[in-house]
């Protein structure tokens, strides 16, 4: 079972917290700071479940989607909003066909892995 989850966010607390409770559940995990970083992981052949955070400076959570889907990299990959925002903005309308769900933090670790755990199955 492919086991590779991306966290895309630009806060570093939120990528070490994340990273360290999927590493403790034996996911392999690859972090990007940002949107343009998560692009080039997608382009040395990442596959895997994608958690991606909304806002983030430059490129947001909904620009990195469209990039994404219009780069081609849809294949393989599975993508999840992880964000501190409750209600979804109206860009996600756009996108919500390439969204799988919409999680909201704070996290509750066992809750968080088991969904995460579920959507992996869910790759070849």
């Amino acid at each position: 079972m492919n086991r590779n989850v991306m966290i895309v966010d630009d806060d570093p607390s939120i990528l070490y917290t994340v990273k360290r409770m999927l590493e403790s559940a034996d996911m392999t995990v690859t972090t990007a700071s940002n949107g343009r970083i998560c692009l080039e992981e997608l382009k040395k052949g990442f596959k895997g479940l994608i958690l991606m955070d909304i806002i983030m400076p430059d490129m947001d959570g909904w620009d990195t989607v469209k990039e994404i889907v219009d780069q081609g990299f849809l294949d393989g990959i599975i993508i999840c909003m992880l964000t501190g925002k409750k209600v979804p903005d109206q860009k996600m309308d756009k996108l919500k066909e390439y969204i799988l769900d919409y999680i909201t933090k704070p996290l509750q670790k066992d809750k968080f892995v088991s969904i995460v755990e579920e959507y992996l199955s869910f790759l070849k």
